[in-house]
């Protein structure tokens, strides 16, 4: 099967495409998004930390000069949040914007919300026993890492309901070539979003409490608009890859028995078996940057004012870099796959999300010892940000 992205069989295992790709053409003009992929984990590695590419070129240059429509009107609600987020920006304000909010993501600041994780996770995990399974992915994937940022944020309890609609709709517009019906509906989330975050903002500067919106809100060299596209980026980012890392990660244990059996048997393997799991069925398949200069790839010369799309699930399949890449190895030591980015927009939610995994993935493994499938499930139509619409477990 050829690289084809909107095709459901292509979505649901895109992994002999990539392979096809890696070996006659890892750098090639995808005539449908006018993009150049890039297939092998060397040049996505190499191009992730490359200067020369950007998420942006609006730093550099206007549409026009680049070469490029501006987007359509009705869109700049979704644009207005998108570009004030850190990871749509380049030096200096990415930098800038960054050293401000990692602040909150120091590894001792991290590890602190280790014991509120659990909590969270083991609650879930029993309710969800309790009621002798369902859907895990909607009772636990979902609910843990939406909790744990709106928590982080202080997003009332009474609100939380609103924020995974309002995500995935918003990210529909990262997807390739979005429907018109896509587009307003992430152009209404965004905007409800903002409107939302603003008028929470507002509350916690004349009342600030102990969370990430009332700390964000008293810098003052942080605009509103980069309140709100931090903060928008965080609940978007915080939890769609968690959501879909659970839900891909149990599909690939129980498509591996063999596997689950071994992770069953020894809890000490979580952490390279979460690693592992990220790996063998990446989150994000696809992430996208803007050429700012011209430049050659694979002997590939790739011109400025294009887009290239960096593969993840292919890289994190190539041979040259992995041993038996199609192979699930709970066990897997050297394991450099790159699904949470390289450079400076490496995710700085990295080792959030780790905790959240091994908590919920610790949990299921002790309280639901014997959980298993009840029907094979259905992936999403998204290619892009790539998950299950649903996993039924029984307990």
């Amino acid at each position: 099967m050829r690289f084809d992205p909107w095709n459901p069989d292509f979505v649901a295992f895109p992994y002999d495409a990539y392979a096809e790709l890696r070996r006659e053409a890892p750098v090639g003009f995808f005539e449908p998004t006018g993009q150049w992929l890039v297939a092998r984990h060397a040049d996505v590695n190499a191009l992730l930390r490359d200067r020369r590419l950007g998420r942006t070129y609006l730093h550099v240059a206007t549409h026009e000069e680049f070469g490029r429509l501006s987007p359509p009107e009705f869109q700049e609600p979704w644009w207005r949040v998108n570009n004030a987020g850190m990871l749509d920006l380049e030096p200096p304000e990415h930098t800038r914007l960054r050293r401000l909010v990692s602040r909150a993501f120091t590894p001792r600041m991290v590890e602190s919300l280790r014991p509120r994780v659990k909590e969270i996770a083991g609650g879930l995990v029993d309710a969800f026993v309790a009621q002798g399974g369902g859907d895990l992915i909607a009772e636990v994937a979902e609910p843990l890492p939406v909790t744990v940022i709106a928590e982080m944020l202080g997003v009332p309890e009474s609100d939380r309901g609103l924020l995974r609609p309002w995500s995935a709709d918003m990210c529909g517009m990262f997807e390739l070539n979005p429907s018109l019906e896509a587009q307003h509906a992430a152009v209404r989330a965004a905007t409800e979003f903002a409107g939302y975050l603003r008028g929470l903002a507002a509350e916690r500067r004349g009342d600030p409490g102990d969370d990430l919106i009332s700390a964000l809100a008293q810098i003052e060299e942080l605009t509103e608009d980069e309140l709100v596209g931090t903060c928008v980026l965080l609940l978007n980012a915080g939890h769609e890859a968690t959501v879909n890392v659970t839900g891909n990660g149990w599909w690939a244990l129980f498509r591996n028995p063999g596997e689950l059996a071994r992770l069953r048997a020894d809890h000490s393997l979580l952490p390279t078996a979460i690693e592992e799991l990220m790996r063998w069925d990446t989150p994000l398949q696809m992430f996208e940057r803007w050429v700012l200069e011209d430049i050659e790839i694979g002997g590939v010369a790739i011109p400025k004012g294009v887009e290239v799309a960096l593969l993840f699930g292919s890289a994190n399949r190539d041979p040259e870099v992995f041993v038996e890449p199609d192979r699930l190895d709970l066990g897997r030591a050297d394991n450099p796959h790159i699904s949470f980015g390289a450079g400076i927009h490496f995710c700085l939610g990295a080792p959030l999300a780790r905790i959240e995994l091994a908590e919920s993935f610790g949990a299921l493994l002790t309280k639901a010892p014997a959980m298993e499938l009840v029907k094979e499930p259905v992936w999403k139509p998204g290619y892009v940000i790539r998950g299950l619409e649903s996993l039924e477990v029984a307990i």
